[in-house]
């Protein structure tokens, strides 16, 4: 079940998911539920760059961190 974000519009200015074909962008409650199941963070965790390769993981994210 796909739940409305009253937020949507706000969160789409800084949403910078680069999939094209992603149903959650500017819907951070889903995406980030959907990405904790993989073991993953949003893309917004990351720079632009680093999004692009859809690495998303957490060792990715503490590698660019450390």
């Amino acid at each position: 079940m796909k739940i409305s974000c009253p937020n949507n519009k706000t969160n789409l200015n800084h949403c910078n998911c680069s999939y094209p074909g992603c149903e959650r962008k500017g819907n951070c409650c889903e995406c980030l539920h959907y990405h904790r199941q993989s073991n993953e963070l949003p893309a917004c965790f990351f720079p632009d760059d680093v999004e692009r390769t859809y690495d998303r993981s957490v060792e990715r994210f503490i590698k660019l961190h450390k």
